[in-house]
């Protein structure tokens, strides 16, 4: 049973810091992004004169030991920790990704998704280039290493044309911290200080964990070259009229304590929770989260409606993150193996349930029956954002469009089929209020349909994945350290 949940697109982290351990600052830097990957982390680093790669698959604690580290000396390094959205989870698809050419070796670590990938790699391997994984960073970086130019912007802008789709860059030369978002800001990156150097970041709480300050986000389209000259910004070369960042980051993906767009997520949350009493309130004993991310949402519903807070379920915060799979007689316990309930909170009462989104609804159901169970007379669900009804193809693993609920079911449907007393989806009106910041500044797809790139063609994300021949122990890339 597949919970049922977004999942994390990829968390990225940048470092310029002359005289500092960069890698060790980017391992733990990485450490406060793992929310946003947890199938593979990767380092690159370079000193000036070479660029060092080390990628595992795992948790950031299990990809490095000390002397991982160690090797990866220098005064650059750029981090990666990875969901896999094009590509399937395999090592040979962790970033960061090398690429070399006539103006030297870079190391690109990408958070987003390229809906033409598929065109760019028919060019390349066209071109000549042995492309050995299946994500769409590597023929991103690729693009970048190609282009022509006599400075890294020059070739970042260049291979920008070249680009449709959602990407996040840390790009590391031999002797220069780049970073990039693409023109529309559909996903997160944001500038710190540290000492007399810089910090590039998907999420301002890593540049808390490793004593950075924040500055700013990165605009939309803008490349950022960060070298012994100090920091430069470049426009991208082409510009629209407008912003699409994906409003899932506010529900969601980025962390609580992190600030985007201006806001503190913990507090833009609990306005959601507010908003979705005020728009579906509930004759209720107890208001509980569906831990950890809808703690925020739940708050500001308990707050807003009077109800009590407390917590009725508990999350087991480490089984979905391992790559061995239960036996049937624990698969039959489905959400029992990452929730449990503390019945002497729930026994006998009326309890609205909040969550954060029900994608395909498959853990909805055992999860209210695991409240009824536990003595909950009755089960509110409150959802506190409006119902995905359109699949992502930005960087979010949502699920296609046949297998999302809210594109099949009604709202009432959907609590029936879940089995809730009753059930309310946050408006898309009252998500806009809870932000506080025009709607015309994010991408809400996955909630109308609304692309603000279309994407012509729906591409797999095992569409690049080689025929089960053998070939994988081949598949190496050059100058990869510590497999």
């Amino acid at each position: 049973m597949p919970f049922d949940e977004p999942k994390e697109e990829c968390g990225v982290i940048g470092i310029y810091a002359p005289g500092e351990d960069v890698a060790r600052l980017t391992f733990f830097g990485l450490y406060a992004l793992q929310h946003r990957g947890q199938e593979s982390a990767g380092i690159a680093a370079s000193d000036g004169t070479g660029v060092r790669v080390h990628t595992r698959m795992g948790l950031v604690n299990t990809a490095f030991s000390e002397h991982d580290l160690r090797t990866l000396v220098g005064h650059i390094a750029i981090g990666h920790t990875r969901y896999s959205t094009t590509g399937s989870s395999r090592e040979i698809n962790a970033g960061p990704f090398v690429a070399t050419s006539e103006h030297g070796t870079i190391a690109v670590a990408h958070n987003g998704n390229l809906i033409n990938s598929d065109a760019l790699r028919s060019e390349l391997m066209e071109r000549g280039v042995s492309l050995v994984s299946s994500t769409d960073t590597e023929p991103l970086a690729w693009m970048i290493a190609l282009s022509q130019g006599p400075d890294i912007a020059t070739r970042v802008r260049q291979a920008m044309l070249r680009f449709s789709g959602a990407y996040s860059l840390a790009i590391l030369t031999r002797d220069a911290l780049v970073g990039v978002r693409d023109p529309l800001g559909i996903r997160p990156l944001c500038l710190g200080r540290l000492g007399n150097g810089w910090v590039l970041a998907s999420e301002t709480c890593a540049l808390a964990t490793i004593g950075a300050t924040f500055e700013r986000e990165i605009d939309p389209g803008e490349i950022v070259v960060i070298d012994e000259h100090g920091i430069r910004s470049f426009a991208a070369p082409e510009q629209p009229d407008r912003q699409a960042t994906c409003i899932f980051e506010m529900i969601y993906f980025a962390r609580p304590d992190s600030e985007m767009m201006g806001k503190r997520l913990h507090l833009a949350r609990q306005r959601m929770g507010a908003e979705l009493w005020r728009e579906h309130p509930a004759d209720a004993d107890l208001v509980i989260p569906l831990p950890d991310s809808a703690v925020p949402a739940a708050i500001g519903y308990a707050r807003a409606s009077g109800i009590p807070y407390a917590e009725g379920l508990i999350k087991n915060r480490y089984i979905g993150r391992t790559f061995i799979q239960p036996d049937q007689r624990l698969r039959e316990q489905g959400v029992k193996l990452k929730f449990n309930a503390l019945p002497e909170i729930l026994e006998g009462k009326r309890v609205v349930l909040v969550d954060d989104t029900i994608v395909r609804g498959t853990t909805s159901r055992p999860i209210v029956e695991l409240l009824k169970q536990n003595g909950a007379r009755e089960v509110h669900m409150r959802v506190h954002a409006p119902p995905i009804m359109w699949p992502c193809y930005y960087g979010v693993d949502m699920a296609r469009r046949e297998e999302l609920i809210a594109a099949n079911r009604s709202v009432e449907e959907i609590g029936e089929t879940i089995g809730a007393d009753s059930i309310g989806y946050l408006s898309l009106e009252g998500l806009i209020r809870a932000i506080d910041l025009p709607a015309g500044r994010f991408c809400t797809a996955c909630l109308t349909g609304r692309y603000p790139i279309p994407a012509r063609v729906e591409v797999a994300k095992l569409s690049f994945e080689p025929a089960a021949n053998g070939r994988e122990s081949a598949l190496l890339t050059p100058g990869r350290i510590g497999h």
